[in-house]
């Protein structure tokens, strides 16, 4: 048998990565979650998030922090600007693309607020109709304090 066909032999690895890390991470979630839970746990998520780096994570940290976190759209440009193709017509034509979606999705987003208001309005207004209305009705009936029960 030649080494190279042992999966084990140096640049071959599994799928999932080389045996001996996965089987010392799986040992180490088990003595994770016999001496102390919460640590069993923060392995698991590390490993379902893909093992993140320390800066992965404090970034992850800051956008929950913030509240918002960023749209795929805003990842997609941000993966989009870090690439450069090298060319200067297509990265100024790219720059002036990402300028003017960027502005529409600002107008898109403030005409959104606008309507969200509008809509605020209209609900006082029938709020206030309704209760104007009750009001009418209650000083008709000699705004005696029964409400039929």
């Amino acid at each position: 048998m030649s080494t190279s066909s042992n999966p084990w032999a140096a640049g071959k690895v599994c799928q999932s990565g080389p045996f001996p890390r996965r089987s010392i991470e799986i040992g180490a979630i088990v003595l994770a979650f016999v001496y102390w839970w919460p640590i069993g746990l923060a392995l698991i998520a590390w490993k379902v998030a893909g093992y993140p780096a320390l800066s992965e994570l404090r970034g992850f940290a800051e956008r929950a922090r913030s509240g918002r976190a960023p749209s795929r759209f805003a990842q997609a440009f941000e993966a989009a600007n870090r690439r450069s193709t090298g060319n200067w017509a297509f990265e100024e034509y790219r720059r002036n693309e990402i300028d003017r979606l960027e502005a529409q999705r600002r107008a898109l987003e403030e005409e959104s607020r606008a309507f969200a208001a509008f809509v605020d309005e209209l609900k006082r207004a029938k709020d206030r109709e309704q209760f104007d209305a009750f009001m009418a009705k209650r000083r008709a009936d000699g705004g005696n304090g029964a409400t039929g029960v």
